[in-house]
């Protein structure tokens, strides 16, 4: 059974939640915005489960680079399939590429087998509003983690 922050498996991260009445709008399906709050949960606990947590991350970027900030680019988001309360939900997070100063990932939302939402998340890394290169220890963990996945 995997533990809160879910479990890395074969370069996949994956992640259970609950919806929850308060995460449904007044149709009861999932309110898309949850969506965004599942993934981002999700690439955090990624993160903590290769090594590289926020708190980490945070003390040794803060050395280097005072003043620095992790922001979504881009995403690319389809919804396929609506959610509702009381279904339970995986998500799927995967590494695509670290690239200069930014991560890029695939995340999808699933319910069993079934996809729900497919996205494609560019995160980047900026000190004071200016690109900066990821930092070491996000570059080693990722680096890491896709050895570990074959690619």
């Amino acid at each position: 059974m995997p533990g809160l922050d879910g479990e890395v498996r074969a370069g996949r991260h994956e992640m259970t939640v609950r919806v929850y009445y308060e995460d449904t709008d007044f149709t009861g399906i999932v309110y898309h915005a949850n969506y965004l709050r599942y993934m981002e949960r999700g690439r955090s606990n990624y993160l903590r489960l290769i090594g590289a947590d926020h708190r980490a991350l945070f003390e040794a970027a803060g050395r280097d680079a005072p003043g620095f900030a992790f922001v979504v680019r881009a995403m690319t988001i389809d919804f396929l399939k609506p959610a509702r309360m009381d279904d339970l939900l995986t998500i799927v997070t995967r590494y695509e590429e670290v690239k200069g100063a930014s991560i890029t990932l695939r995340q999808d939302v699933m319910r069993a087998q079934a996809p729900l939402v497919s996205a494609r998340v560019r995160v980047a890394f900026i000190c004071d509003g200016k690109a900066r290169p990821i930092p070491r220890l996000l570059r080693i963990a990722m680096s890491g983690e896709r050895e570990r996945a074959g690619g």
